[in-house]
């Protein structure tokens, strides 16, 4: 006999529907998976970049360590050039902050001529650097302190017609220098150089700042203290101009008096002529009295 009743996958209509969801839940899982291994490839991207090594060179200050109240150091570059290798990030943020130092150790080294090997202080551990130069060469003086006369230059001493330039004066006639006992025994004199225009007309007070030079007067490397120095330059006018602006202020004097003088007698003049005129009015008006009083007797 044969069965009648049918199964429930016997019907087409659950196949295909049984059909669907299998493949909506595949493509489901087959997208997860490539967007999953899309981010994780965006993050490995990522952290290979940060970690990723890079060079950069920079240029810094090179400090010089010594006892500078002893001795002076001479000879040394001002600038030194580091290139620092590691970490992408990091070497971007140590080249920003420059929160390092390059130095030379010369603490305990004495008076003469050395060759020393300069290291960078500060930087991270996993950066490693190389410097240029790797090696300098210092000069190592004892230190040296004299006390030096000031003498005053001026620019120009000529000024225009009617005035000249008296004798400078500066408000100090010594200072100390300090340096290199080499340099400072060179050091002739201290110079405290004035601009003087040539239309000046009045004294100057000026402000300048000294230089410490030898015989040949090249300027020495020396510290002066103070460094600067108040300059008086005294301006007066010449004889000659003194006597034409007396003569001219005599002139108008002399001009003034006549013209006061001639202003009094023509004043007296008018006096004169006012008097003149009131006695011939007395004179006529005694006249008329007489001949009245000889018509009335007649």
């Amino acid at each position: 006999m044969k069965n009648d009743k049918l199964g429930l996958f016997d019907h087409v209509w659950v196949l295909r529907i049984v059909s669907l969801i299998l493949a909506i839940l595949l493509f489901v899982y087959v997208t997860g998976s490539k967007s999953s291994d899309t981010r994780q490839s965006s993050q490995n991207g990522q952290n290979s970049a940060l970690m990723a090594n890079k060079t950069e060179t920079l240029k810094i200050p090179l400090e010089v360590e010594s006892n500078s109240e002893k001795y002076v150091v001479t000879g040394y570059p001002q600038y030194v050039k580091i290139k620092i290798t590691g970490p992408s990030a990091l070497v971007t943020t140590t080249a920003n902050t420059q929160n390092f130092k390059v130095t030379a150790d010369l603490t305990n080294l004495g008076v003469g001529k050395h060759e020393v090997r300069l290291k960078a202080s500060g930087l991270n551990k996993e950066l490693s650097y190389s410097i240029n130069p790797a090696k300098i060469k210092v000069n190592i003086q004892s230190r040296n302190t004299a006390t030096v006369p000031v003498e005053v230059r001026l620019s120009s001493k000529s000024l225009n017609d009617g005035y000249r330039v008296g004798t400078p004066k500066a408000a100090l006639e010594k200072v100390q220098i300090t340096g290199a006992k080499s340099e400072v025994q060179q050091v002739a004199k201290v110079i405290a150089y004035v601009n003087v225009p040539k239309n000046t007309q009045s004294t100057l007070h000026r402000t300048v700042t000294l230089q410490a030079i030898n015989e040949a007067g090249q300027t020495m490397n020396v510290v002066i203290m103070p460094n600067t120095v108040s300059v008086t330059v005294p301006i007066s006018q010449t004889a000659s101009n003194s006597k034409d602006s007396s003569s001219t202020s005599d002139a108008s004097s002399t001009d003034t008096q006549s013209s006061t003088v001639s202003d009094a007698d023509s004043e007296s003049l008018s006096s004169s002529k006012r008097s003149s005129a009131s006695s011939s009015v007395s004179s006529q008006a005694n006249n008329s009295s007489v001949s009245a009083s000889e018509n009335s007797t007649k």
